[in-house]
């Protein structure tokens, strides 16, 4: 071992250490990776930002935003939900159905983003059918890892391991390559979950803060609402007259939310310009959505959401009249401008650990948070002091395009409520657009007509000026994390390579398991990646296991086409832990989920698919 060894190995342990503690953000952590090889002089800097510019990354870019084309425009979803009507109310047919459903969407989009459309349905088909959620959703989270292993763009390993092989003179994976043995493992995967799994699967109740439901009024009835809702009539002589909404911290101070503020025709200067004219318009009192300059004047009426006890508190303090909200006022939470959606919060949400006030969350997203429900606590949370944690469900209210706008931000936040007023006309108009671009991109893809990147780049150029998604959608549907992770973690797979501990460590596994066979080290492979995948990123774990995959195949004097394509399986069997992939993630709080759920139900699974993947890969890839 060099003292560039001892380096490249520590950074490298550094490396692990974070992204399984979850200390720092994985983007982070491959910055300081970055920053870490140009310091210590392993690599160039030209060396170092390489990944910045490697065709993979503007690939999975542009996959991104064409998912997000896909999404935007409905077309995912609507094709979602009609496979799983075929499968009517009976539990295995079900079963089967999400499975398949989500590995076809998968294995073209994101994983991640195929979940969060079809999660809403299916708890709703598990309702319908009366059977637990819990009994379906684990099936839903697997069936999305095992679709997106059967593809060149299903999930970021598969480009990872192909690129690889490109950059060392062979032959890259072309895009149905990796589909024969990803049809085995999808069909494999089915037949365990109904055989197998659904024995093993817990029957368990949904907790009441789970979203259960599709339709807004019943959301608004699941949250008691209408029992919340209160109006508070501004007296001549209330000390709240000429202060505004910021002035007077009814909010903060009295644990209240201001849904909506009327005045009479005649008495709305001070609303300002924009939401006076609403008022004048109408002819009558006219609600609006105030802003935190609003000034409160005489005879207004104000609508609030909360407890019982802090509107009488509110009213007592500032002199207010008081009675409860008439029928009408739930228009105030639902209508065509605005309305309601819950949300959930993901592992790497940059939301946890703070609190609503920290994050100047109605300021910030232009929303009002309602409620937090917390899996497993019956007691309500207060709205202004509770530390989010991962898993929380915030329902939100306000403007549609706000309430749209959070599923551009997967990272932070997961709509799981289908909001009532879906997406545009003009957007679902654009759906056979979104459907012709992407078929285009698979034909150039399949026909290797242009390069993988130039085909996903054009892809994702048209989405933009066809409509599908403005130039702002596509950015925001990125994962930049992502994108990080993957062009900060390549320059260390090249020191690893540089310094010699990749010839270093695939010598030792040639050396201890080659004696037995290729077969064997396959085997081997295919278990560590498996190992590493519960703890890191898919993309991470390709990212540092891949050129050992390659290397020990080159030392063993076999072809390297079955030890990558191992790895890139492997990389998404993340089957055995919540927080092993975002689709696991998703289904824990709805399917009201234990870690050893996950456990009892992914490792029997791992252990068939890998003596799958060891007897079916020398077939088609022989060494």
């Amino acid at each position: 071992m060099t003292l560039e060894m001892w380096f490249t190995l520590g950074i490298l342990a550094f490396a692990v250490l974070f992204f399984v503690s979850e200390w720092l953000r994985v983007d982070v952590v491959a910055l300081i990776v970055v920053v870490a090889l140009m310091v210590t002089g392993l690599l160039s800097p030209q060396e170092a930002i390489a990944g910045f510019a490697n065709p993979v990354v503007l690939t999975i870019a542009a996959l991104f935003i064409i998912g997000g084309g896909i999404l935007q425009t409905g077309l995912a979803g609507a094709i979602g939900r009609r496979m799983l009507r075929i499968a009517g109310n009976h539990p295995i047919r079900l079963m089967i159905m999400i499975m398949a459903s989500v590995a076809l969407l998968s294995a073209f989009m994101s994983d991640t983003g195929t979940v969060a459309v079809l999660l809403p349905a299916v708890v709703a088909l598990a309702a319908s059918a009366q059977i637990g959620p819990s009994r379906l959703l684990i099936p839903l989270s697997y069936g999305a890892l095992l679709g997106g292993a059967a593809t060149l763009i299903g999930t970021p390993p598969n480009l990872i391991v192909s690129d690889l092989l490109r950059q060392n003179g062979y032959q890259p994976f072309r895009f149905f390559d990796y589909t024969p043995v990803g049809l085995i493992l999808i069909g494999i995967g089915i037949l365990f979950m109904v055989l197998v799994g659904r024995r093993l699967l817990p029957d368990r109740a949904p907790v009441q803060e789970v979203q259960r439901v599709e339709t807004l009024s019943d959301l608004v009835h699941r949250y008691q609402l209408p029992n919340n809702l209160f109006r508070l009539r501004v007296r001549a002589s209330s000390s709240l007259i000429g202060k505004t909404i910021a002035e007077s911290a009814l909010g903060k101070d009295y644990h209240v939310n201001i849904i909506e503020l009327r005045r009479q025709p005649g008495a709305s200067p001070l609303l300002g310009l924009a939401e006076g004219f609403l008022v004048w318009r109408a002819g009558r009192a006219r609600g609006v959505k105030p802003s935190i300059e609003t000034t409160f004047q005489a005879d207004d009426v104000i609508l609030v959401q909360g407890e019982p006890a802090n509107a009488i508190h509110l009213a007592a303090s500032w002199d207010l009249g008081m009675q409860p909200a008439e029928a009408a006022d739930d228009q105030a939470l639902l209508n065509q401008e605005v309305g309601l959606a819950e949300v959930l919060l993901p592992q790497e949400s940059r939301l946890i650990g703070k609190t609503l006030v920290d994050l100047h969350f109605g300021r910030t997203y232009r929303l009002t948070v309602l409620d937090i429900r917390r899996p497993g606590h019956d007691v309500k949370l207060d709205l202004k002091t509770t530390v989010l944690h991962f898993g929380d469900t915030l329902l939100v209210q306000g403007a549609w395009e706000n309430i749209l706008a959070l599923k551009k931000s997967m990272r932070d936040f997961v709509v799981i409520g289908e909001p009532e007023r879906k997406l545009s006309e003009t957007k679902q108009s654009r759906a056979p657009l979104a459907a012709l671009i992407l078929i285009g991109m698979l034909v150039a893809m399949v026909g290797e007509f242009v390069s993988l990147t130039t085909a996903s780049m054009a892809g994702a150029l048209l989405m933009i000026l066809s409509g599908c998604v403005t130039i702002d959608e596509a950015y925001g549907f990125i994962d930049w994390k992502s994108i990080v992770l993957v062009a900060g973690m390549l320059p260390m797979s090249t020191a690893l390579e540089n310094v010699g501990l990749v010839s270093l460590a695939s010598g030792q596994l040639a050396a201890s398991l080659g004696t037995l066979g290729p077969v064997w080290v396959l085997a081997g492979l295919f278990l560590v990646t498996s190992l590493f995948t519960q703890v890191l990123s898919n993309t991470a774990t390709a990212v540092l296991l891949a050129p050992l995959a390659l290397a020990t195949a080159q030392n063993l004097g076999v072809q390297p086409q079955a030890f990558l394509m191992a790895v890139a399986i492997a990389a998404s069997m993340a089957f055995a832990s919540p927080v092993a992939s975002p689709v696991n993630t998703l289904v824990m709080a709805a399917g009201n989920y234990r870690f050893s759920d996950y456990m009892k139900v992914g490792l029997p699974l791992i252990a068939i698919l890998t003596v799958l993947v060891v007897l079916v890969l020398p077939l088609f890839w022989p060494f």
